[in-house]
């Protein structure tokens, strides 16, 4: 099946319809385009989301399955909720979202290199400052040492990445953000691709179109008046 291809210089230009999604690579739907403002967010709306390498043109993806969590549905280990009893780490919320997409962006001890390029960095720290992408911290005597940031439209919050140099402080501020995403009436969070780590929360697959309906449910609809305010 042959891949459309999206005008940069349209970014209202509507995408295909996601059955067209390719089964190898799963969920590969189109190339191109650009990552405008209304480019990302009519996306991540619809169930879409970029991920490519340096050197790449933009490649949108659409999985199926969709791994996502309901927050009510959070499981916390032994050992992490003995973390959190302990408050090893100061969490806050959006105090420094540019230095967490720069701590994403590093390299991985893997050596796997990073998807978060120049150029995705600049896209989401202008969907930040528009008030859709929002950052999680983990401090540790005044150090970042873990975060991660996503997207916000309505009440599901989309995660796309996260980091952490202290053991534990990404799973605190993973669990963390999700007890306050409950708190503040989301419904969803799009977990994107299958992990052992976030199936350990709690996570599970979700047929995309089942995945899309609860997009079509909640995506329009707003989250509690607190949420995102000053934490």
């Amino acid at each position: 099946m042959r891949l459309t291809v999206l005008d940069s210089h349209q970014p209202g230009q509507a995408f295909p319809p996601l059955h067209k999604a390719l089964t190898e690579p799963d969920g590969l739907l189109a190339i191109g385009g650009c990552l405008s403002k209304e480019r990302l967010l009519t996306a991540y709306r619809h169930g879409i989301f970029p991920w490519y390498n340096k050197g790449e043109p933009i490649l949108w993806w659409s999985p199926n399955p969709r791994l996502a969590l309901a927050p009510e549905n959070l499981i916390i280990s032994r050992s992490l909720h003995k973390r959190l009893r302990k408050n090893t780490f100061t969490v806050t919320f959006d105090h420094a979202f540019t230095e967490v997409i720069t701590a994403c962006a590093e390299p991985r001890k893997e050596g796997t290199g990073t998807w978060i390029t120049d150029d995705i960095a600049q896209a989401y720290n202008t969907l930040h400052k528009s008030g859709y992408a929002h950052s999680v911290e983990a401090w540790l005597d005044g150090q970042l040492v873990g975060g991660l940031y996503g997207i916000a439209l309505g009440r599901v919050f989309f995660g796309e990445s996260m980091f952490h140099i202290k053991t534990d402080a990404s799973k605190v501020v993973f669990a963390s953000l999700v007890k306050q995403l409950e708190a503040w009436n989301y419904q969803l969070i799009d977990c994107q691709v299958h992990t052992a780590h976030l199936a350990g929360f709690g996570a599970i697959n979700y047929d995309r179109n089942h995945f899309i309906e609860l997009l079509n449910q909640y995506c329009d609809l707003p989250p509690d008046s607190s949420a995102w305010q000053s934490q």
